[in-house]
């Protein structure tokens, strides 16, 4: 059958990757008729990654394309970006309306849409190959393999379909980390509450910077007195010493993150000194009414191909954004969508559809990537 012809039966993905990325593919798909699997080599559920992140309209726009109800309690707005000094004086402020969510409440969104059965939880992705009449096979480690009409690697920054496909390209660390927490709100003080309700805040120094913006409590709520403040903390670790904090306090060796509740004391301690000694009062409010803090290393990563065949990649499995760009979510979304578009008629064909999506998409990637990059070197002076 030629791809052009409508099929009798619905065209079907299998999604390498169970999270944001791969659940904006799918409803993105789905709204276009496509069925899908999504498969997730973690057995748990992700729902506490990630912290805050800026809620931006392309993820809107692939929420409403996918017919998903935008709720009320989505995020919080701000209103003012300011920046402090060490003395909790604003030395800046700039009118700049934004809303901040959280990755879970994204998640969660998302997921809450898909039933039980088209998500494969515990499961490894090793393998692929082209399959008959236009489709593709993937394998599993469990044995178990699948066929569908287009493979999506949407599993992260260290993505094993990338691997495969591109063996020699890997994400490099930009020298510097973001340590993060969560602070309940009443766990603020007041005067410091009063300071930053409303606010995008920051404070840079030399070689460091630190933001702060509020989003919903962990159980969603946006009302006041139930949210949570959401900072993040951008400091230098060289390589070396790299290996030794992204080891947890269990032993465990991580590869790019720790997780809340896994950093060993002696760094969270050390961080909390720092602040004493280096933040304004009110930011170190906030790492005092925070109990985990947790960290995330800074990557780039840039590719020159995203399709191969009727194997495609996208989200961080493609480019990864530096988070000065607020870009991360948005970039996956806005992948997801752009495909959904594209494959929608797949006129000329499937084949060729992807080909142009490719296009569009590295362009943007370079984009977005390029410029967290030029952000990130002036804030930390590398």
């Amino acid at each position: 059958m030629n791809d052009t012809e409508r099929p009798s039966t619905p065209r079907h993905a299998i999604i390498i990757g169970g999270s944001l990325g791969g659940l904006f593919t799918a409803i993105t798909l789905r709204a276009i008729g496509w069925t899908f699997d999504i498969v997730e080599r973690s057995p748990h559920e992700l729902d506490s990654r990630g912290g805050g992140l800026v809620l931006q309209p392309d993820v809107l726009a692939a929420l409403r394309f996918a017919g998903i109800r935008i709720p009320d309690n989505i995020g919080v707005p701000s209103a003012d970006r300011i920046y402090l000094d060490e003395h909790d004086e604003v030395v800046y402020r700039n009118f700049m309306p934004q809303t901040q969510t959280s990755w879970g409440m994204l998640y969660t969104l998302m997921k809450d849409t898909i039933p039980a059965g088209q998500i494969h939880t515990g499961e490894e992705f090793v393998g692929y190959e082209p399959g008959n009449k236009g489709k593709v096979r993937a394998f599993f480690a469990s044995g178990r393999s699948a066929e569908g009409d287009l493979l999506v690697g949407a599993d992260g920054p260290h993505s094993t379909l990338r691997e495969l496909v591109l063996p020699d390209s890997a994400p490099t660390y930009a020298g510097y980390v973001a340590w993060r927490g969560l602070a309940p709100e009443l766990r603020v003080p007041e005067p410091v509450r009063r300071l930053l309700e409303g606010t995008f805040g920051f404070q840079q120094g030399p070689g460091h910077m630190l933001l702060e913006y509020m989003v919903p409590g962990e159980d969603g709520s946006v009302k006041p007195g139930e949210r949570r403040w959401n900072w993040v903390w951008y400091r230098k670790i060289d390589a070396d010493t790299l290996k030794s904090v992204l080891m947890d306090r269990n032993g465990h060796q991580h590869g790019f993150s720790l997780p809340p509740g896994t950093a060993k004391h002696e760094y969270t301690d050390a961080l909390r000194a720092d602040g004493r000694a280096m933040l304004a009062p009110a930011f170190q409010e906030l790492m005092a009414a925070t109990d985990d803090i947790f960290m995330q290393t800074i990557q780039d990563l840039q590719i020159d191909q995203m399709v191969f065949g009727r194997a495609i990649l996208l989200g961080d499995a493609a480019f990864i954004p530096r988070p000065h760009t607020a870009g991360g979510s948005a970039k996956a979304a806005a992948n997801a969508l752009a495909l959904a578009l594209a494959l929608r008629n797949h006129q000329p064909g499937i084949d060729a559809s992807l080909q142009e999506w490719q296009q569009q998409q590295l362009d943007a990637g370079y984009r977005v990537t390029d410029s967290g990059i030029s952000m990130g070197q002036q804030i930390m002076g590398l």
